[in-house]
């Protein structure tokens, strides 16, 4: 694996080129912070505040599990080198979300620790642990888990930490939208992301740091260290830099996207009435007609994303909210932020990642049934559902920032695909899109440098 640094300065940001993805694109990526954060201060203290400080009991920081040369979360791979460089004894390596169970759990050696923080060591995934909400209209019926550490008291979700950058283009916080906040109930127009990223930075150290309390001038440098980073991959070994030629890939496009809620909303939801437009990615029109053929495949990988028919069903969220058994879309009916490739409004969505049919041996499986139908649910993690206590939100969540995919192996909510191959796989499977081999690959080459 190459690792370079530098520095490069553009109007709003600065970056630091910081290494390559050595799982199948050998691609580089930019990491850029605005430049009120001290860039140029190799200690890191100016730009990183509280991100980078000790505020709990337990040694963890926030930048325990969001790295800046992780894709500003964790990777199997980072969390490996860290188990065999301490033992298993690294500040990551902690009882109350880093093991599998929290009780009953030997780490009183090297290999039982190995064994203990399994999930987090092959799989990058933190357990997430919440009671069934009072009230709900589900009752958890049964626990199948490995770890046997579930109950309805505390169900056992195994989740990868999503990134701590590009935050300035979420529409929810969390998987489950669980830290997401509204100025006016009901109106995803008013997602404030500032008191969301607040009380996210103020429940993530009394629960992953375990602090006894927190100040609030150390939670509003990390909600300021945070709101400030931008990350997107600037090189390709194949195409080379991503702004060459006419193209528009890099870090200074993106620190650039005009973003507003609702933009480019295929739901009728922009503000401005402006129309939905597949074509949300146009990064790479200029390498319609390169010369380079690395650089028509990323382009070819830009058009699948942005055109390719998907007859999308059986997705709760989209078909049973609108009534539609089938809905034409692309892959930018979800992800349609332009250049960025998020929700742009709030969206939780089941495209059947935890459907029981899915499970893996190393994750728990819980059976739900919804009280006044009697109607029955198997899944490996409930989503939304805990959080609202609606049957009908059972195994929903969000889709995460696109930028800077290629570094943050595996993917999606559980880890469940390794690489971006799998990933586009998966869709290509529970879609029946009916990718080629060549298109497949496409569209893995334009993912990978985002």
């Amino acid at each position: 694996m190459r690792l370079a640094t530098g520095l490069l300065t553009f109007p709003l940001v600065a970056g630091c080129l910081i290494g390559d993805d050595p799982s199948e694109t050998q691609a580089n990526f930019i990491n850029g912070t605005r430049d009120a954060f001290g860039i140029g201060d190799s200690s890191g203290v100016g730009r990183f505040g509280a991100f980078n400080d000790s505020l709990g009991t337990n040694g963890r920081t926030c930048n325990t599990c969001h790295l800046e040369d992780q894709g500003w979360t964790i990777t199997p791979r980072g969390v490996q080198a860290r188990f065999d460089a301490t033992g298993g004894t690294d500040p990551i390596f902690r009882k109350n979300d880093g093991s599998n169970c929290d009780v009953n759990i030997d780490t009183s050696s090297t290999s039982a620790r190995s064994a203990a923080y399994s999930m987090l060591r092959t799989k990058g995934l933190i357990r997430v642990s919440m009671p069934v909400p009072v009230g709900a209209d589900f009752t958890l019926i049964a626990v199948d888990d490995p770890y046997h550490c579930a109950s309805a008291a505390k169900v056992s979700l195994f989740r990868r930490p999503l990134p701590s950058t590009n935050l300035r283009f979420l529409s929810t916080l969390m998987w489950d939208g669980r830290e997401s906040k509204f100025d006016v109930a009901g109106d995803l127009h008013t997602f404030n992301l500032p008191a969301g990223l607040g009380q996210q930075a103020i429940d993530a150290t009394l629960g992953h740091a375990q602090a006894t309390g927190t100040r609030s001038s150390d939670m509003a440098s990390i909600v300021s260290f945070e709101d400030g980073i931008h990350t997107a991959q600037v090189f390709d070994n194949d195409a080379g830099d991503l702004d060459q030629n006419g193209a528009n890939g890099g870090l200074f496009t993106l620190a650039n996207v005009n973003f507003f809620y609702g933009i480019n909303d295929p739901l009728g939801l922009n503000p401005t009435g402006a129309p939905f437009d597949p074509r949300a990615f146009t990064l790479y029109d200029a390498w319609k007609r390169s010369r380079s053929s690395a650089q028509q495949q990323i382009f070819r990988g830009q058009e699948i994303f942005n055109t390719k028919p998907i007859v999308i069903t059986g997705v709760k969220g989209l078909n049973d909210s609108f009534g539609l058994p089938t809905i034409n879309g692309t892959c930018t009916t979800c992800h349609d932020t332009p250049q960025v490739g998020n929700h742009s409004l709030s969206l939780a969505i089941d495209i059947g990642l935890t459907d029981a049919s899915r499970r893996t041996s190393d994750m728990p499986l819980y059976t739900f049934r919804e009280n006044s139908t009697g109607a029955v649910v198997k899944t490996t993690d409930p989503g939304r559902a805990m959080i609202t206590g609606k049957f009908a939100d059972i195994a929903k969540f969000k889709g995460a920032i696109l930028r800077g995919l290629a570094l943050r192996a595996p993917y999606f909510h559980n880890g469940s695909a390794a690489t971006l191959s799998d990933a586009v796989d998966f869709y290509n499977t529970r879609f029946n899109i009916g990718l080629s081999f060549q298109e497949k690959r496409d569209l893995v080459a334009f993912l990978a440098t985002l």
